[in-house]
């Protein structure tokens, strides 16, 4: 283990040589070409020169001061590393650091919520670093059992070298000593994770019991007198603690007094100049968009994190000066620049969701009004927060008493509560005014809000109600969880806004929409590329918020990403070792190989192929086959990268092979027989077949189905095992060429050899009529007096074959009136009605009788 020294009086005495050497390395890496840069830009505009040199050494002596404040707080340590310890001497010292901690968990002595959060961290740092040390010596072993395995084992009966025995007896020795310490160390991190699930389950033993217990009531008088009787001593317990203060501010010297006040209006200023520097950044730089509010929010948080927490820093460095603080004074000042930070946190995030100066940068969709009447709201409950934190702190450090400590919680987090109730109290009062007022806002609110609403007024009635009944533990427990659930909300809004922007920027137009990405070449893949990352992106942070609200009920940040580191060591899955490290390799693998197979792809298909004799049918058939090989070998490579052997799979395979064949029988058998399609190709694509019924061109042949477009631009989906089992009539398989047929019936006394040559010259004379094979005409023979003569021509392609012929049968209709050959029609039969005879009339009858006669038609 690394032996890292934290002394004070040593860091006072190495200050200005530390201070120093990093001005010099700073200063000596400072890029020529800047300088360059600077000389050009005097010469092109003076005044331009002047602020960029300005800011340029406004920048340097910002990060000096950066480097002052982070260097040279009262926690900022110079590590000293020593030679490292050898692998027993860590093991020893973990093995300690552990037989502690179970012995304080297994003692009667009462444990408060600092040491277990202590001991919990002690357990988990002792965890990591003995895993660390397993793996360190992992590959040591592997080498040397690897060693021995390559000597063997000595044959009986015969003498081997002694040069080989003595390294085959040093090997043994190293192996055992290895083994020993690799189970050593693993049985500590499985002691070590022991020892951090028992201090969890006492720390959330102790947080029920403690949200149970019940103290006398902040209304009733037995409080107060026995706050009343700890008050002396209470008070001179402060006065000591801030005596210990005031002696430290005073033997820090006037000249580290202004040098910290330099330092502070420095920072203050440089933030304020940065602030500005980025936002013109943000508004020049970045694309138009969302994205630049998310971003402007983001600044806006960071610089308001950044500016107390520097100063804080810069401050507690003044304080330390003389290094005669005590353990527990130095401990305060660290929790208090963190609680500094956090509420500049709270204050800056605050500011950036309202925007109450600049309303066309504000993310949240507040009204105009109610966003600067809230403008101060941000700001004050940061400063009740540091306030609750240092009170609450104060009395621990000071060791007040029991009543005290119950009368200093409860106070604050009535103070918590009220100022909570007064903010939800005036932004309802706010929203009620512009309801009435603005006619363009929503009468109501969103069901949403009205329910968070509500859930906010009951928990803190209930916070009340506790801390006024004596719950003063449940009481301040839902204030702080209700104020640490509002800024974990609105951080993950402005998280998820800012992640969602940053994807959408794979959708957003190309400078050049010519060019084509290959990955991405559509704008289709590009917003279906962002919105899965997006999603992907926010649902991590959703399940960080998670486990941040869920932090408070035993599981700090701190061991929820230890749980997540141990991760990397992976899940055992039968034989099969699934390791997050291995599986993202695969991931990037597998994304390499297909990028791969696809540039060489698309250069089979631009380049290689149309320099070679294959039609196009071919060509998309090698194209498919080559994809589908590629996409296996893909996976394959991506499978074994991942750590899985390419036996297993098989077997896996072998094994699914029954309920494969007879559950998914017809999607293999469509499968194997797309296969065969591509190789034999008895159909290729741009064939025009007919199968079953359904007649078109082929346009694409899948893994499971051929598309089929007809005539009527519809597509029919046909399995491709139809075209291996069933008859398929393929018009273009053998001969591209489409016949044009047209038959015409012409009076007996044409001139046969005169109507032959103007059909032969109408045919000749289409353009789309193929000269070889050259058309013919043939008389037919005689059929019910008239000469029936077949026309036959060939086109490029069936298709074309129906066009053609409509073509020739206009273009002959025409020549054959201007040659003035009548075209017969067929023989027709009329069917008249003859008027009836008229019959003599009866006798006593008006009427008379009719009867039909036919008369044949001409």
């Amino acid at each position: 283990m690394l032996a890292i020294s934290q002394d004070n009086q040593y860091l006072a005495r190495s200050l200005p040589l530390h201070l120093a050497n990093r001005a010099c390395m700073t200063w000596m890496q400072f890029p020529p070409s800047l300088a360059v840069a600077c000389v050009q830009c005097a010469r092109a505009s003076p005044a331009r020169w002047r602020r960029s040199a300005f800011f340029s050494v406004f920048i340097s002596g910002l990060l000096l001061c950066v480097m002052l404040a982070l260097c040279l707080s009262p926690h900022a340590a110079w590590a000293q590393t020593d030679d490292a310890a050898t692998a027993d001497e860590q093991l020893d010292a973990l093995r300690k650091q552990i037989t502690g901690i179970q012995t304080a968990l297994g003692s009667d002595d009462a444990l408060d919520d600092t040491a277990l959060s202590k001991m919990k961290a002690d357990a988990l740092a002792a965890n990591a670093a003995a895993a660390r040390v397993a793996a360190a010596l992992g590959p040591l072993l592997s080498s040397v059992q690897a060693r021995l395995a390559e000597l063997g084992k000595p044959v009986a009966g015969t003498k081997e070298a002694a040069d080989v025995a003595a390294r085959r007896a040093q090997l043994d020795r190293d192996s055992t000593a290895l083994d020993a310490e690799v189970k050593l160390a693993r049985l500590l991190a499985v002691e070590a994770d022991q020892a951090s699930e028992q201090v969890s389950t006492l720390r959330r033993v102790q947080l029920q019991e403690r949200l149970g217990e019940r103290t006398p009531s902040i209304l009733a008088a037995p409080f107060w007198r026995q706050l009343q009787i700890e008050f002396p001593q209470n008070m001179r317990r402060v006065v000591v603690f801030s005596n210990e203060l005031g002696n430290s501010a005073r033997n820090t010297t006037l000249a580290v007094w202004a040098g910290v006040l330099i330092v502070m209006l420095v920072l203050i200023f440089g933030c304020n100049l940065a602030r500005r520097y980025l936002i013109m950044l943000t508004s020049t730089r970045v694309p138009p968009g969302r994205l630049r509010r998310s971003l402007h929010a983001v600044i806006l948080t960071s610089l308001a994190v950044a500016t107390p927490a520097l100063m804080a820093e810069v401050l507690g460095f003044g304080l330390s000066w003389n290094s005669t603080l005590s353990a527990k004074t130095t401990a305060f000042l660290g929790s208090a620049i963190g609680i500094i930070c956090y509420g500049g946190f709270v204050a800056g995030l605050g500011n950036a969701l309202l925007s109450s100066g600049t309303p066309s940068w504000r993310l949240l969709p507040l009204p105009d009004r109610l966003a600067h009447r809230m403008r101060r709201f941000p700001l004050v409950f940061a400063i009740v927060l540091v306030m609750v934190w240092v009170a609450q702190r104060v009395s621990t450090v000071v060791n007040a008493g029991l009543s005290t400590a119950v009368a200093v919680n409860c106070i604050v987090a009535l103070l918590l509560v009220a100022t909570l109730a007064l903010g939800v109290l005036r932004a309802a009062r706010i929203w009620h005014k512009i309801r009435q007022t603005d006619d363009t806002q929503p009468r109501t609110a969103p069901v949403w809000v009205r329910i968070a609403v509500v859930l906010l007024c009951l928990a803190l009635a209930t916070s009340v109600i506790g801390l006024l009944t004596g719950y003063v533990a449940f009481g301040s427990f839902i204030a702080k969880q209700v104020s640490w659930v509002l800024v974990i909300v609105c951080s993950t809004y402005l998280l998820m806004v800012l992640v969602d922007d940053l994807c959408m920027l794979l959708s957003s137009p190309v400078p050049d929409p010519d060019a084509r990405n290959p990955v991405l070449p559509t704008r289709q893949a590009r917003d279906q590329a962002a919105v899965l990352l997006s999603a992907g992106s926010r649902t991590i942070v959703i399940v960080l918020a998670t486990l941040l609200l869920l932090a408070p009920f035993g599981e700090g940040p701190g061991e929820l990403f230890h749980r997540a580191g141990q991760l990397r060591d992976g899940l055992v899955i039968g034989e099969i070792h699934v390791r997050p490290g291995a599986v993202i390799q695969a991931l990037l693998v597998l994304l390499v190989a297909f990028f791969g197979v696809r540039m060489f792809r698309q250069w089979l298909e631009k380049r290689y192929l149309p320099t070679t004799n294959l039609d196009a049918g071919m060509q998309v058939s090698a194209l498919t086959l080559f994809g589908y090989v590629g996409g296996i070998a893909a996976v394959a490579t991506a499978l074994s990268a991942a750590g899985i052997n390419l036996e297993r799979i098989a077997w896996v395979a072998s094994a699914l092979s029954v309920g494969i064949g007879f559950g998914l029988q017809g999607v293999v058998q469509n499968f194997v027989s797309g296969l065969i399609m591509l190789a034999e190709r008895p159909v290729k694509v741009g064939d025009w077949v007919s199968l079953g019924g359904v007649e078109g061109d082929i346009r694409r042949i899948n893994v499971r189905a051929t598309e089929i477009q007809m005539g009527d631009r519809s597509t029919v989906i046909v399995p491709n095992s139809e075209f291996i089992t069933k008859t398929v009539r393929n018009v273009t398989h053998a001969n591209p060429l489409g016949l044009v047929q047209i038959k015409l019936p012409l009076p007996l006394d044409t001139d046969a050899g005169k109507a032959r040559t103007l059909i032969l010259a109408t045919f000749a004379d289409n353009a789309d009529v193929q000269d070889t094979p050259e058309p013919n005409v043939q008389l037919d023979g005689i059929d019910n007096g008239y000469l029936m003569f077949n026309a036959t021509g060939f086109v490029s392609s069936p298709r074309l074959a129906y066009g053609v012929r409509s073509a020739l049968l206009f273009e002959l209709l025409k020549r054959l009136r201007e040659a003035e050959i009548p075209v017969s029609k067929p023989n027709t039969m009329l069917l008249e009605t003859a008027p009836l005879a008229v019959p003599p009339p009866l006798p006593g009858s008006g009427g008379s009788d009719v009867s039909p006669t036919t008369v044949p038609g001409r």
